[in-house]
């Protein structure tokens, strides 16, 4: 139980990437987290690219980066949703700038683009955001299928969802 007593918040919206979600969170819970789903309050329950579901525990308005240790992004096409939200936005800039972990996979990226974290930063993804992730400022990593840079934990795509997970994992240990 590397992970007891942690708190995670993933965050969730329309047409997020099921695998994205679904296994980070069980991967995390396995480890003995405590896991909690992050909503924008725009509907009480959300589907994913391949129809699987998943209900908010909680909206973003209602939370605070005290509130978690470590915050998961996945992607799908539920980032480029999440990001017109201030009070996602709030929390991903809150949690960063408390140097809390934040795992980021596939489309996921869009969100901490938006919340003005990655110039300067080693960032992957989709090749389908590699053009946004450059144009602010971060540097694009397309070998890998998964690294940490700092308090940011990368992951490209679905098939790299095991090395995102054990880098994910180990992150949020050790902090």
């Amino acid at each position: 139980m590397r992970l007891k007593g942690k708190k995670i918040a993933i965050l969730v919206e329309e047409g997020f990437e099921d695998l994205e979600f679904w296994v980070p969170l069980m991967r995390v819970q396995e480890e003995g987290a405590e896991v909690t789903v992050v909503g924008t309050g725009r509907q009480p329950r959300f589907t994913g690219k391949h129809c699987l579901g998943a209900t908010p525990d909680v909206t973003a308005d209602e939370v605070t980066p005290r509130d978690f240790d470590a915050l998961v992004v996945p992607g799908g096409w539920a980032p480029d949703k999440l990001r017109r939200f201030d009070s996602v936005l709030e929390l991903v800039r809150g949690m960063h700038e408390r140097g809390k972990i934040i795992g980021i996979i596939c489309h996921g990226g869009l969100v901490p683009i938006s919340a003005g974290i990655v110039r300067g930063r080693r960032a992957t993804g989709s090749t389908g955001i590699k053009d946004d992730l450059i144009n602010a400022g971060a540097e694009w990593v397309g070998d890998k299928p998964a690294f940490r840079d700092g308090n940011l934990v990368w992951g490209r795509v679905v098939a790299d969802i095991p090395a995102f997970c054990r880098e994910l994992v180990a992150a949020i240990e050790t902090g």
